[in-house]
């Protein structure tokens, strides 16, 4: 039903300057893999093989790493070297990749709009690459997936945080249906801890339905000036159906240093096998 994923990948990722002046953030490796390419396999393994990617200036490192390199092939094929290669193959094999650009850095949710050539009318994921999500078993977005089957409306995933960390995130404000579905009555864009409806906050992974296009296309900039998905979402809350989801699983929030370090220390200690 769903087999198409936005990648919105045109930031700056200013926190991690200068490594990012001439590097894309979305390509600083946990480990061995780029922060990209997880994303990507946590869309595949839920079975959105169609991946757009939403770029901008100085990123055509992503482009090229889901493309194929005629010279390192050549130089490693037959080598023990080859077996590097596997993961981003079996990637390249299962999904299909387009690209579009974000002239101006306007806000998440002009990014997605800006997508919209690449989905069409047809609902959709979005991963947003900073959110490193790790699961035991099924990823966040094969979760997500099964209940948009069951509840056919945009699903936000979110999770507890603490309060100091409150004004990064959108936060809502929901009835609990069961436990871990909240239905969502009101959201607000990084607010003060005052001003927070709840503890539970936004993270990188969501499901929309395509009328979310012409309501971004209605939404007026908002917090520091830019267009918020937040914002939208709310507009499509009041007037049909927002579900929030407590997703199972550990997120690193890995557009800060302390969250990539902590999350290249987790991949290597219980993921990474090294030959």
């Amino acid at each position: 039903m769903i087999k198409k994923c936005l990648f919105p990948v045109a930031g700056y990722g200013t926190r991690f300057l200068p490594a990012t002046k001439a590097m894309p953030k979305e390509m600083l490796p946990i480990v061995n893999k780029p922060l990209v390419q997880y994303g990507v396999e946590e869309a595949i393994e839920a079975g959105l093989v169609d991946i757009g990617m939403v770029t901008g200036r100085g990123k055509r490192a992503i482009a090229d790493h889901f493309d194929m390199n005629y010279e390192l092939e050549h130089q490693i094929s037959g080598s023990s070297k080859e077996q590097y290669l596997e993961s981003i193959r079996s990637v390249m094999g299962n999904a299909h990749f387009s690209f579009t650009r974000q002239v101006e850095m306007r806000g998440l949710g002009d990014a997605i709009l800006n997508g919209r050539r690449l989905i069409g009318d047809e609902p959709f994921g979005v991963v947003l690459s900073d959110d490193l999500c790790l699961c035991e078993d099924d990823g966040v977005m094969s979760q997500m997936v099964q209940l948009y089957k069951q509840f056919r409306c945009s699903i936000v995933a979110i999770q507890e945080v603490p309060d100091e960390l409150i004004h990064k995130f959108g936060v809502i404000k929901g009835e609990q249906m069961k436990d871990g579905i909240y239905s969502v009555t009101d959201m607000v864009e990084k607010p003060s801890l005052e001003e927070a409806p709840s503890n539970l906050a936004i993270i990188g992974r969501y499901i929309l339905t395509p009328d979310i296009f012409s309501i971004i296309e209605n939404t007026p900039p908002g917090k520091n000036g830019e267009v918020q998905l937040t914002d939208a979402l709310l507009a499509q809350a009041k007037n049909g159906c927002v579900l929030a989801y407590k997703f199972k699983g550990r997120r690193f929030d890995c557009g800060s240093v302390e969250g990539f370090v902590e999350a290249t220390n987790y991949v290597y200690e219980n993921i990474y096998k090294p030959e």
